[in-house]
């Protein structure tokens, strides 16, 4: 399956009370009921990139069978040292995020 996604970014968010790192993007699916998440890959290297897996559900609801952009979130609360992030669909990358916005 080909993939479109765009308007990838990454946050590493540093006011206080208020740790959290958050990953967002945009992804074109080809049902208007597709539900999309962000989960952390069970394979990760040694290294402060985060590995991240795209995964698509398709529930039984009624949709449409149109082209529909969908935006996708991964949020996870704390102190954060991420310096980069691959997203992947089985096992096929499909963007890498190697600027973190830092907001203090």
């Amino acid at each position: 399956m080909n993939i479109e996604t765009k308007n990838w970014k990454a946050q590493i968010n540093r006011m206080p009370h208020d740790y959290f790192f958050q990953v967002e993007g945009v992804v074109t699916v080809p049902h208007s009921a597709v539900l999309l998440s962000l989960e952390v890959s069970p394979v990760q290297d040694k290294s402060y990139d985060l590995r991240l897996d795209l995964k698509f559900t398709v529930p039984q609801d009624i949709g449409l069978d149109v082209l529909t952009d969908k935006s996708v979130t991964y949020k996870v609360a704390g102190e954060s040292n991420v310096t980069g992030v691959s997203i992947f669909y089985e096992g096929t990358l499909l963007h890498h995020i190697d600027e973190m916005v830092i907001t203090h």
